[in-house]
């Protein structure tokens, strides 16, 4: 009897690990425990709410319900949610001690238990309770008649406390619908704060009431008024997350220097020569950090921006300044010597530090890109790390040099999703590495990390698909424990995550086809579609050849924005690809042979749809070259032709060219190794 025992619970542990593996939730939890039985959901489910929260519970349970209705389409009878202890009675609780603060280093942590008959969050205040309500949404699971979720026990809390994404709506333009449904996504996925790039050198996006030129004249008519910039601050504070403006200075200031010109650093200050960029890029232009004015319209800037935002932070920017105008002007080189400033990075620090005070009349703490940390800047500013390899810097090294030197730090360099790296980079890319020779000190002072969305090259037609599914990589690597690293169950859970997304309205998926059909002259798209699945954008800013072939307003419809940095054909071929070399038996073989029959058509209906479809010209090439590799690879398979090192490296060679459409073949390596298969 012992022995039934012992293998009925071993078989249960199985059964509720295999249950755990099966469920798609993101963040992954610090703390699960799966038991046997499930909740059935009925239309008669409600919410009840105890203890003193936040009113943002309110909304948060709200939303949870209509989503939960619209999914499972079972006519929920609960309407909205306005007050506390409503329903006593109700199948889910939740239990808030308090309310939570929108700022960093608040308690996030949630308990969420299930039983068959119950549903249970606990949390010490409402932003937990969100969570908790996100987590359970992710619970949701069905049968072909019926919705239930899991009898389940999670103990989970962010491993970082800062969890960001910032979007730039400097470059181009981004409205507040993409805003705030970008919003609820973040908030799905746990993250806690938005990074408002807002000035920049091709345009000044908020409204100063006091300085009307900075958008009469630095914003080619597309900035937020101050009402919207209210807005969406309630917006974001409803779902848990702080909003952090940036306003780039010194550098940067194209746009502002558009409007005042007086306190740009050019010898001439600039009068009539400075101009909101259409191009991407490194400009010179500085503001004047001598000149007193500079600091009045700074000042007045601040006055009415600041008491917009809540949070207790105010990012400066404060990078790329080449320091070319100030070298230039003799009268920034005469007071630099008066006042011993040795160079521009001492130049800066000046100009920060006056920066200081005027923030903290506003009760706000100075934030700015990694290039404000010089040996007198005060340890209260926040570094915010970005350079790696490419700007000459080691990754992460700046980050552990602010912790080092007694700066909050919070990293970006490894999450710059602009760049269009594959998903596993900024997985497996980590604030806290296990390299890093810190103390518990030292390690409490890197805070987290951010997304960084860049937008030289997106549009809102296309910047939800740049921001997700990728993001939420991101956003695990921030909350989950760090041992958390599987590629393949992020693969497995990502494909349900990336769908739920839309049902907050990210349109990463649904315009996807808005470009196809732009591309093929509305004609059919498959063609179009398949081989958007074995392309990506060209990597680490190489489509833009430095900022000079793009400008704000060039075409951003075009293949290259139709391809997303993770083809999705191109890691099944992968694995295609790896399981035949290894074992070539006739399923592995046919797996292979099927992509390849395939793209041999795709190639000939993308030339049939080129007679009436001009912009599949772009790609063809690169189409035509696919083909002619899926064709030779088919003989050596079918073992009816070899082919020598010259014949392989020329095949390779024009797969390799950069294309007209700005991608490359994301198969290519795959395509090789099968290629010199032969061998």
């Amino acid at each position: 009897m012992k022995h039934i025992v012992v293998l009925l619970f071993s078989v249960w542990i199985a059964n509720a690990q295999t249950q755990k593996e099966q469920l798609d939730l993101m963040p992954w939890p610090q703390n699960i425990n799966v038991t046997e039985g499930t909740f059935a959901l009925s239309k008669k489910f409600k919410v009840n709410i105890t203890g003193n929260p936040n009113a943002r519970i309110f909304i948060g349970a709200t939303n949870f319900i209509r989503r939960l209705d619209n999914r499972t389409g079972l006519f929920l009878e609960q309407n909205f949610i306005t007050k506390v202890s409503e329903i006593p009675d109700a199948e889910l609780q939740i239990n808030c001690t308090g309310s939570g603060k929108i700022e960093i280093n608040q308690d996030e942590s949630y308990e969420l238990t299930i039983t068959p008959n119950k549903i249970t969050i606990n949390a010490a205040n409402d932003l937990g309770a969100l969570h908790g309500l996100q987590t359970l949404l992710q619970l949701l699971q069905n049968n072909s008649t019926s919705y239930y979720f899991p009898n389940i026990k999670i103990i989970d809390s962010p491993r970082f406390t800062w969890r960001g994404l910032m979007i730039d709506a400097a470059r181009h333009f981004q409205p507040v619908d993409v805003i705030k449904r970008n919003l609820d996504a973040m908030a799905s996925m746990k993250m806690n704060v938005f990074h408002w790039h807002l000035a920049d050198d091709q345009g000044w996006r908020i409204e100063v009431k006091k300085l009307p030129k900075l958008t009469d004249l630095g914003s080619n008519g597309n900035f937020y008024s101050q009402e919207q910039i209210k807005d969406v601050v309630k917006y974001a504070s409803d779902r848990g997350i702080q909003v952090i403006p940036e306003i780039d200075v010194p550098g940067h200031a194209s746009a502002i220097l558009a409007a005042y010109p007086e306190i740009g650093s050019k010898v001439d200050n600039g009068i009539g020569s400075y101009v909101v960029q259409t191009n991407s890029g490194i400009y010179n232009s500085a503001l004047d950090p001598t000149n007193p004015k500079t600091y009045i319209i700074l000042a007045a800037i601040f006055d009415e921006v600041c008491p917009l935002f809540p949070s207790n932070y105010f990012h400066i920017g404060g990078d790329e300044n080449n320091g070319k105008e100030w070298a230039a002007n003799p009268k920034i080189q005469q007071f630099m010597k008066k006042n011993k400033l040795a160079d521009k990075h001492d130049l800066q620090t000046y100009f920060n530090m006056k920066l200081i005070p005027m923030l903290k009349i506003h009760n706000k703490k100075l934030m700015g890109w990694e290039e404000i940390m010089t040996e007198n800047m005060s340890k209260d500013a926040i570094i915010h790390a970005w350079r790696g390899t490419n700007e000459g810097v080691k990754p992460g090294e700046s980050l552990i040099q602010a912790a080092k030197k007694g700066y909050n730090s919070v990293l970006s360099n490894g999450f710059y999703i602009d760049l269009m790296l594959n998903i596993e980079t900024h997985y497996l890319n980590d604030p806290l590495s296990k390299n890093a020779s810190l103390s518990l000190e030292e390690k409490a002072r890197i805070l987290g990390g951010e997304a960084a969305m860049w937008s030289e090259l997106v549009t809102p037609l296309t910047i939800d698909s740049r921001i997700w599914p990728r993001t939420a990589a991101i956003a695990e690597r921030l909350w989950s424990n760090e041992s958390i690293r599987d590629m393949n169950s992020l693969r497995k859970r990502l494909k349900t995550i990336s769908f739920r997304l839309e049902e907050l309205g990210i349109m990463h998926i649904r315009n996807k086809e808005v470009i196809l059909r732009n591309i093929s002259n509305n004609q059919n798209t498959n063609a179009i579609n398949d081989f958007s699945n074995v392309c990506e954008p060209l990597k680490n800013y190489k489509r833009n050849g430095g900022g000079k072939k793009y400008r704000m307003h060039s075409p951003l419809t075009l293949f290259a924005d139709a391809c997303t940095s993770d083809a999705s054909d191109a890691f099944d071929f992968k694995l295609a690809t790896s399981n035949y070399l290894e074992n070539k038996n006739p399923e592995n073989q046919m797996i292979v042979t099927n992509f390849l029959k395939k793209w041999i058509v795709m190639n000939t209906d993308l030339i049939a749809l080129s007679v009436n479809a001009p912009l599949v010209h772009q790609f063809l090439p690169l189409s035509k070259s696919l083909s002619d590799c899926s064709a030779q690879i088919l003989l050596i398979i079918d073992k009816k032709q070899t082919l020598d090192r010259d014949n392989i490296n020329a095949l390779l060679e024009q797969a390799n060219v950069r294309s007209d459409a700005d991608v490359e073949l994301a198969v290519l390596n795959d395509i090789k190794k099968l290629l010199e298969s032969s061998f």
